[in-house]
């Protein structure tokens, strides 16, 4: 999904000398190839989950073999973890929108110096989708709960966004 916030806050961020990542749940061979499109951001700065890969000069051509075997998964407290090892640095800033992002926003907010961890609230059922606590796919509990504890500022997207999508009038 693309959102016109989430593209104006990036921008906004890149214009302020930030260098914005995807820290994503999902394939991350899957969000390379049009993260850079989609988002301006460069395959090399998107975090994902990966199976493991293997290396394969059999053929006429030296190619990368998927394997079936997990080899990374980037949710909840593998969020922090894959930040530390693709990234290297401990973010001052951080947006998600369910409890799988709990741990890299925690991460972000208990840091040294100014931190900004942020949640969109996914609460718009007409112009996109409302989930949040009950939800089977995308819970959103944890995350309201400790809000106050980590100062996580929560954007409510039926309230606080005046357009969702970039093709929307």
């Amino acid at each position: 999904m693309v959102y016109q916030p989430m593209l104006e806050l990036l921008d906004y961020l890149r214009a302020n000398q930030y260098k914005t990542f995807i820290v994503s749940g999902g394939g991350i061979d899957f969000i390379r190839v049009w993260a850079e499109q989609a988002y301006g951001i460069p395959p090399y700065q998107v975090v994902g989950s990966s199976v493991k890969v293997k290396y394969d000069t059999t053929g006429t051509q030296p190619v990368f073999i998927k394997l079936a075997e997990l080899n990374f998964f980037d949710d909840k407290l593998g969020k922090p973890v894959g930040i530390h090892e693709h990234i290297g640095k401990r973010p001052v800033f951080t947006a998600g929108n369910t409890d799988g992002d709990y741990g890299m926003l925690q991460y972000t907010s208990t840091g040294n110096g100014p931190r900004f961890g942020m949640i969109v609230h996914h609460t718009d059922s007409l112009r996109e989708y409302a989930y949040d606590r009950k939800s089977r796919l995308a819970k959103l509990d944890k995350g309201l709960d400790d809000a106050d504890k980590y100062h996580w500022v929560i954007v409510d997207m039926k309230n606080d966004w005046k357009k969702v999508y970039p093709f929307d009038n």
